[in-house]
């Protein structure tokens, strides 16, 4: 039994005047998973929402299957209802299905093999069959039971209420009820948001497991690759429009480094090229100034040849211009530079701080913040990259902020001399919100650096952002002000806590990198499974508090 696909054609979404989807097209064919990526606000959400019939576009047209899935929307249950009913609900259909096959076998009995009715009554049953195997329908109980495990759900009891449920658990059941449910098409956005490494692993193997098109909205990286066979990024390419790359989130890099090593090229041969015009369209200039004199080897055939020499020079030199006006009209735009650390003039106190005569820059002994950060023993040296990890409540944050000076703590602790420490905290707060992105970073960095290091030149904010009073940025935005307050002037130690929340997973591709190589010590708080799959440093596993 075939599954349709899920098609979209030519999606127009305008909201407050912002086109924020114009002309898209999809085609996700069953047994496809395609994974949306881009910066936040380029419209992964809005998309999935005209996907799913929840939001309508301006113009262009949705076809989709009877049966879609999508994490997003709400359960359709009110608070006193069960987690028994939710699943019930889930379930309705593989059960209705071999209920139906019972009654399709108990006919058949009844009907003899000679008569009119059985060629018919066998053809139905067949495609009741199909359709209960492509449901796996047999199996749909005891794998709805492994999905709650999976999802950490197993151990609550089946009378609880949504109501008494935490939020987090709430969004687990209701991803947990969508991948029993095995729908025609799945639509999913963050759906690895508040899951362990286990249960996105999980998560990660049911989808693959689905016979249906899914089409996910994520950060997260580590999952897009254990999923996407396709995968689409929303940013505006160089030629305008969406891009769409064959293979999971791995590949997606390969394509975009190669991609980013050809625009190098062109890029460095049309410069070539510019050059070269503008010294030939020069040269030629200075050789038709009316009032050259003739050089001596010029003066015994000037008057002969002089005429012809001239309209010859003349020529190239309109050849060359009109070739300039025309490639610098069409010039490609230089390729972005890579988000990478400024380091400024090295000082006095940076070469004591985090010279190589330094042993450690900071160094705990049994520092504990009681009931936040358990006992420990930590130094960090100059140049070192240090991962902290921990379950949550283990006081990876409070770490931070103990290192960064900002917290007090029980216990000892040595500071380098001098030492600049700087923070990327969670929540990013500002003095005075009123005034825009631009000013505060001009402010903070000073005149000279801030020119030095223009803001738009490190990719983090848009020129209409930077221009915006700070309480109009959105909490991801915030996040990147302050990085770039980081990245224009980096401290010798460095400490950024879940760096790359709200951060597109270019950007957390570009900043990881920047962090290999960037100056001072870097210290580094994440959940991120991908960050943490490739860290090339030391690691520190915290336990909690209480233990």
């Amino acid at each position: 039994m075939s599954r349709p696909a899920l098609l979209a054609h030519d999606l127009v979404r305008i909201r407050g005047g912002r086109r924020i989807l114009d002309g898209f097209s999809l085609t996700a064919a069953p047994g496809r998973r395609i994974g949306l990526i881009g910066e936040n606000g380029v419209g992964k959400t809005t998309l999935l929402r005209l996907l799913a019939g929840v939001d309508q576009p301006d113009a262009g047209r949705v076809t989709r299957p009877d049966d879609l899935g999508f994490l997003h929307q709400e359960m359709p249950f009110d608070a006193r209802a069960t987690l028994s009913t939710v699943l019930d609900d889930a379930l309705r259909e593989p059960r209705a299905a071999l209920a139906e096959l019972d009654r399709l076998t108990a006919q058949l009995g009844r009907t003899p093999d000679g008569s009119p009715d059985h060629a018919a009554l066998l053809e139905t049953y067949a495609r009741a069959l199909e359709h209960a195997q492509e449901m796996q329908a047999w199996d749909a109980d005891r794998s709805a039971a492994i999905t709650l495990g999976g999802l950490g759900l197993d151990r609550v009891p089946r009378d609880r209420t949504l109501g008494s449920l935490s939020g987090g658990q709430r969004g687990r059941l209701a991803l947990a009820a969508l991948l029993v449910r095995r729908p025609g098409a799945l639509l999913l956005d963050e759906p690895t948001n508040h899951l362990d490494d286990d249960a996105a692993d999980f998560v990660a193997r049911r989808v693959r497991d689905l016979p249906g098109a899914v089409v996910l909205a994520g950060h997260d990286r580590a999952f897009l690759d254990a999923v996407c066979t396709e995968v689409i990024d929303l940013d505006p390419a160089p030629g305008g429009g969406p891009v769409r790359y064959g293979g999971n989130y791995t590949d997606y890099r390969a394509a975009q480094r190669a991609e980013y090593r050809r625009w190098e090229r062109r890029y460095a041969g049309e410069q070539e090229e510019l050059e070269d015009l503008r010294r030939a369209a020069g040269v030629t200039a200075h050789r038709l100034a009316p009032d050259r004199g003739r050089t001596d080897h010029e003066k015994m055939g000037y008057g002969h040849r002089g005429g012809r020499v001239q309209r010859q020079i003349s020529r190239r030199a309109r050849d060359a211009a009109r070739r300039l006006a025309e490639l610098e009209r069409e010039a490609i735009a230089a390729p972005p530079r890579p988000l990478s650390f400024r380091p400024g003039p090295v000082t006095a106190a940076t070469e004591a701080a985090g010279g190589h005569g330094a042993d450690h820059l900071v160094s705990l002994h049994d520092v504990h913040v009681p009931g936040r950060l358990a006992r420990l023993r930590l130094d960090v040296g100059p140049g070192e990259r240090l991962l902290v990890t921990g379950d949550n409540g283990a006081g990876k944050s409070t770490l931070l902020w103990v290192l960064a000076g900002r917290l007090p703590a029980r216990g000892e602790m040595y500071r380098s001399p001098g030492l600049t420490t700087g923070l990327l905290p969670q929540d990013t707060g500002f003095a005075h919100p009123e005034r825009t992105a631009r000013e505060i970073y001009a402010r903070v960095l000073g005149t000279r650096r801030a020119e030095e290091v223009p803001l738009l030149s490190l990719g983090l904010l848009s020129e209409a952002d930077a221009g915006l009073p700070v309480h109009r940025l959105s909490a991801g935005q915030r996040r990147r002000l302050a990085l770039a307050l980081l990245v224009a002037r980096p401290p010798q130690l460095l400490l950024l806590d879940e760096p790359t929340n709200h951060l597109s997973p270019r950007l957390c591709d570009e900043l990881e990198e920047a962090l290999g190589g960037g100056p001072g010590a870097v210290v580094v708080a994440s959940h991120d499974r991908w960050l943490r799959g490739r860290w090339r440093g030391r690691e520190v596993r915290l336990s909690p508090a209480g233990e």
